[in-house]
């Protein structure tokens, strides 16, 4: 018997439209609760109580309630519970959370039109990912076998070989590092796969997306609150992952694999916050937000290795993604000085996130453009994998003298995922062909308990606030392929629960002058 291991050779001919892939989007798209110790002491349930900086990203007339002008400054430190030491990575860090000021301008008795600027960091991605399972006969090169076998992965000869020096994008790129254990008998003309026992996967997830609004607002008569925030968005992701699979002939393999994300986005915000009654200090919060207009570059360094040795593969690209609208309604009432409440809903349709590729890119001498086009293929397999998500703000205030305050909030977001989704490696798109991770996480809704205190001094206040979130999770080190040949069987893995538990400790220092 003659055994034929196929050695892929990584580079591939250059792509000009390159898009990403759903799951990695997802990531970049959600937000955080995060921004003044204030704002994340009450849950976020400031939007039609306003008069805090961190209302600039959510309902920016909110910033037309300060009849003064102001500072802040936050940071703290977030820790996950549940994580297990990996590599380099660290389950707690400090954090630099927010940054802003607002300059309030009286134009008349009863108005104002003010001017606000604030940085806050509204997504933080340090994260420590770990799973391990048996896999009863399945596995990655099984599944690459499979995709194989139905033409789903590399283009075949007269005999049903592949052919690797042919252009293809249906196949997941790690199909190419884990054809390594697709063997062909040549005694029996029959292609095999070495059965997997087992894995275990350690991911560190690093980085963050910053948020720069700018900000004007005012209110009439101090009844009618508007405001209009223009904002700008750094994104700065890293993950460093092993996936470690297990066989019986003691070939096992590992996969190392480096992706970086970067890159700027822009949105505009509006906001109307009023008061239906004149005589009570009752509000209605009423925001709305365009689209996150992302351009961004994806990089990744992705090394398999066996006992026949390394094979590695680098990509970088390019690509756009424009995430969802969204919409908030919210109510606040104040009961004297000493008490204030506040809820607030918001809405997003994350199925509606629209992955583009780069068709064309061209300069005036003073700036470069990019056109684009939307990758249908993977916007297809979004809407059937996303859904629209609610969150749920609720929050007091309650002040025992004029100098102190004690806050308590409640934040809970609906899940992103449908039931049943799953990261599709046979898509016909860029963004499922350069993936360099097979595996992915169904996240179910996110509970947020928060509570803080408040003291001013003069014109100094000083206030701190702790956040506890959690989130649990289905994760698959790959898709389950089901196929009806008895020669080849259904290549299937178990669902194995994780979670995300985290602990946030928030201090800003703020000034009013």
């Amino acid at each position: 018997m003659k055994k034929y291991i196929y050695m892929i050779a990584m580079s591939l001919a250059a792509v000009p439209a390159l898009a990403q892939e759903t799951y990695e989007n997802a990531k970049i798209a959600g937000e955080d609760l995060n921004g003044t110790a204030r704002y994340v002491g009450m849950g976020g349930a400031m939007d039609a109580l306003g008069a805090d900086i961190s209302t600039i990203g959510t309902n920016p007339a909110g910033i037309g309630l300060f009849r003064k002008s102001s500072a802040s400054l936050s940071f703290g430190v977030v820790s996950q519970e549940d994580a297990a030491s990996f590599s380099s990575a660290s389950k707690t860090k400090m954090s630099f959370d927010q940054l802003g000021f607002v300059v309030t301008t009286r134009t008349s008795p009863t108005s104002f039109v003010n001017f606000a600027f604030n940085y806050h960091k509204s997504r933080n991605f340090n994260y420590i990912l770990s799973a391990a399972d048996g896999l009863n006969n399945a596995s990655q090169n099984k599944l690459t076998y499979a995709k194989q076998k139905n033409g789903l992965a590399f283009p075949a000869d007269n005999q049903g070989r592949p052919i690797f020096n042919e252009p293809y994008i249906s196949c997941n790129q790690l199909d190419d590092i884990y054809a390594r254990g697709i063997n062909y008998d040549e005694g029996q003309n029959t292609w095999y796969y070495d059965p997997a026992q087992g894995y275990t996967l350690d991911r560190s997830h690093t980085g963050y997306v910053g948020e720069y609004d700018f900000n004007i607002s005012g209110n009439i008569n101090n009844r009618v609150y508007l405001g209009l925030t223009i904002g700008i968005h750094d994104v700065h992701y890293t993950h460093y992952g092993e996936y470690y699979e297990t066989y019986a002939n003691n070939n096992n393999i590992l996969v190392a694999d480096d992706r970086d994300i970067s890159g700027t986005g822009a949105d505009i915000k509006a906001g109307i916050i009023f008061r239906p009654l004149e005589e009570s200090p009752f509000r209605i919060g009423l925001s709305v937000a365009t689209p996150t207009f992302y351009k961004l570059t994806t990089s990744n360094y992705t090394t398999l290795s066996d006992n026949g040795g390394t094979a590695w593969n680098t990509e970088s690209y390019k690509f756009k993604l424009y995430t969802p609208w969204k919409f908030g309604l919210s109510v606040g009432h104040t009961v004297g000085n000493y008490l204030a409440l506040g809820a607030g809903f918001d809405y997003a349709d994350y199925g509606s996130l629209d992955t583009r590729y780069i068709t064309d890119s061209y300069s005036d001498g003073w700036d470069t453009y990019e056109e684009s086009k939307s990758d249908e293929v993977m916007n297809r397999h979004t809407e059937q994998s996303l859904k629209g998500v609610a969150t749920l703000k609720v929050g007091a205030e309650l002040k025992p003298d004029p100098a102190l305050a004690v806050r308590l909030g409640y934040n809970y977001v609906t899940p992103m995922y449908k039931d049943g989704a799953f990261k599709d490696g046979t898509l016909d798109s860029d963004g499922s062909y350069y993936s360099s991770a097979t595996d992915y996480t169904n996240w179910d809704a996110t509970h947020r308990i928060t509570c803080g205190v408040g003291y001013n001094i003069g014109k100094l206040n000083i206030s701190a606030a702790y956040q506890y979130a959690t989130q649990k999770g289905k994760f698959m080190p790959f898709m389950n392929y089901l196929d009806n040949d008895t020669q080849l069987d259904d290549n299937v893995a178990n669902e194995v629960s994780v979670s995300n538990k985290r602990h946030q400790v928030l201090l800003t220092l703020g000034y009013t002058f």
